[in-house]
């Protein structure tokens, strides 16, 4: 059995690979034959890494057109059974910004659904951009007083809303969602170009995250336990989608068409972004004389 200390890149590259095709941490701890709490302490190193990594590689970006949507999970238990008491932390959000043009996720964020959560996302978002851009949002009100405090006037803005009908009637109306019968676009700031006005992108994101993160896969006991993990392994996703997954319709990874990276990364340079700690040799062994 592995232990995270000796652990090779080779073999810390394996498990990575197991976490983003959308393993759980114990599926992941029994193919590789070591310890749950191997994979945890990996996934939150390398978590981390991957998002002070993002954080700073992620700026300046060349970005013309960019989509916005919020994607839902919960962490512990749902909100309705943290109310009754269960333990929980309840729902989460997760904030994307995808560019339509590099299919790179320019920013992204773990939080709730209230204005102050869009004022910080959008915040975050303006300052990785280095041209005036047109944006695409859903009807989620909260964006129209943070993309005003982000970017003022400077910006195209339009929102997609859409108009759905009424509801299945049958016993599965619970997981059946309404049908859809139209959409409407409201132009909010500046000129959009109401033809490429869409959110197709961002939501199309959405669904590779639910199939690359077992945490977020519905109706099962993979959920997440831990608020910090779950934004850990949002970093480690975004990490192998931008820098280290090749885009079928670009041939190169999203970060290489944006021209923030010049190679598709490996599962091998991703877990090295947390250094292999050297093993330190134990001195030779001194007899306690107070003892004796």
């Amino acid at each position: 059995m592995f232990i995270m200390n000796c652990m090779s890149i080779q073999d810390r590259a394996k498990i990575l690979g197991f976490l983003v095709e959308g393993m759980s941490l114990r599926a992941a701890s029994r193919l590789a034959d070591c310890s749950i709490n191997t994979v945890t302490k990996l996934l939150v190193d390398v978590g981390t890494a991957c998002a002070e990594f993002q954080d700073s590689a992620l700026c300046n970006l060349p970005c013309k057109r960019v989509q916005c949507d919020e994607i839902w999970s919960f962490v512990g238990a749902k909100q309705k059974n943290v109310a009754q008491g269960a333990n929980g932390y309840g729902d989460v959000w997760t904030w994307t910004a995808i560019c339509a043009d590099t299919k790179l996720v320019a920013s992204w964020m773990v939080g709730s659904r209230d204005g102050e959560a869009a004022n910080t996302f959008i915040a975050d978002l303006a300052g990785r951009l280095a041209n005036r851009v047109q944006l695409t949002t859903d009807g989620h009100k909260v964006y129209v007083d943070a993309v005003e405090r982000a970017f003022g006037a400077d910006i195209d803005y339009a929102m997609l809303i859409k108009l759905f009908g009424e509801g299945p009637a049958s016993p599965e109306r619970k997981y059946s969602p309404a049908s859809q019968i139209g959409t409407k676009i409201v132009k909010v700031e500046g000129v959009p170009d109401l033809a490429k006005v869409s959110t197709s992108y961002v939501e199309r994101q959405n669904l590779t995250m639910r199939m690359s993160m077992r945490r977020f896969t519905r109706l099962t006991n993979g959920f997440s336990k831990k608020i910090e993990n779950h934004a850990h392994a949002v970093a480690l996703h975004f990490m192998y989608y931008n820098f280290g997954r090749i885009h079928k319709t670009l041939r190169v990874t999203p970060a290489m068409e944006a021209g923030v990276s010049d190679h598709v990364w490996s599962l091998e340079e991703i877990a090295a972004l947390v250094p292999v700690p050297i093993a330190k040799k134990r001195g030779p062994y001194k007899k306690n004389l107070s003892s004796t």
